[in-house]
């Protein structure tokens, strides 16, 4: 069987920046937010730490980049049949948000338990949601049997060259900020995040250093990551994460073969880590993160042993979208 890197070709530094151009008028270019952790300067009082707020994109996430990159790539026909994707959230809200943009119909197939605040956020957009179990598999399957009836044109959340250079413009961004950033951090899950940040990131600074992180409770990609191949975990396992937007059973092929390329390691932190990370986070830089969008400040604030001595980090705050009670419980102690 052929390696990943051979059977799919790695996306361009050109490719990323036509992507950045083509987005510019839907996503913004997200704040980095200087986060002045207690503990960290003890370690070592010159490092100096940034939040990429990817919280404050229109949608709340960094899934508008790719989303919006893929749909605008659509022609009028392709637009005309309407989009339809498989998501538990943020991802939905940004097909939603881009279909709308350019006049076309959107269908969302959500697993039943993705969060109330996700799916009418999604429906407030103009989305048509359908609901399957908790599995990706079924999310798939769901998506396929809709596409041979109706015809709608597929919008895959992480597993396709446009989603990956569209996320890829996050980390230009980062790099255009701070050429001389030595260490970067990205939630991974479906790795469309991950994979396009790295790929931007070692293009642009080939000496610097990028991590994934994701939750212990939904460890494939780190597991994957060790064996060099594809490991798949049921959703009974990934679904029992706090952090919805990390419960993909594992990550794309397209994805994992830049994610071999760029990717330095990956690391996993506890759920217990996740929910002082979004403390922190709002005690320091008052921004709003959802569980998903803590774990790279979790990996910095509990995980420094498995890091690389640095100066200048970034980490990666992939979304704001929390349901308002979990985050007070979270940030009561209560959750």
């Amino acid at each position: 069987m052929p390696s990943t890197e051979q059977a799919y070709s790695l996306i361009s530094l050109d490719t990323i920046r036509a992507a950045a151009a083509r987005i510019a008028g839907i996503a913004v270019k997200t704040a980095l937010v200087q986060a002045p952790y207690p503990g960290l300067a003890d370690r070592g009082s010159d490092k100096q730490i940034w939040l990429k707020a990817e919280s404050l994109q229109p949608i709340g996430s960094f899934k508008l980049r790719g989303a919006a990159n893929k749909i605008l790539q659509l022609t009028p026909e392709e637009i005309r049949r309407g989009v339809i994707t498989f998501s538990s959230g943020n991802h939905a809200q940004g097909v939603a948000y881009a279909a709308r943009e350019v006049g076309a119909k959107a269908v969302i197939v959500m697993p039943s338990n993705a969060p109330a605040i996700k799916k009418a956020a999604t429906i407030a957009l103009g989305a048509e949601v359908v609901e399957v179990g908790v599995a990706s598999s079924e999310r798939l399957a769901k998506s396929q049997e809709l596409v041979e009836k109706f015809g709608y044109i597929v919008i895959p959340p992480y597993d396709d060259e446009a989603i990956i250079a569209g996320q890829a413009t996050c980390g230009l961004e980062i790099v255009e900020s701070i050429p001389d950033v030595e260490l970067v951090l990205s939630p991974v899950s479906g790795g469309g995040l991950l994979s396009g940040v790295a790929t931007a990131v070692r293009l642009l600074s080939p000496k610097a250093i990028v991590v994934g992180v994701e939750p212990d409770l939904a460890g494939d990609a780190s597991e994957s990551f060790r064996k060099g191949e594809i490991v798949t975990w049921p959703a009974e396992l990934t679904s029992r994460t706090i952090a919805d937007g990390l419960r993909t059973q594992s990550v794309g092929v397209r994805n994992f073969a830049h994610i071999q390329a760029y990717v330095d390691r990956i690391i996993t932190v506890t759920e217990a880590e996740i929910r002082a990370a979004m403390r922190a986070i709002v005690a320091t830089t008052r921004l709003v993160p959802e569980p998903s969008g803590a774990v790279t400040t979790a990996a910095l604030l509990f995980h420094g042993h498995e890091l690389p001595a640095y100066r200048k980090a970034v980490a990666i705050v992939s979304g704001g979208n929390v349901a308002p009670e979990m985050l007070a419980d979270i940030l009561s102690g209560k959750g």
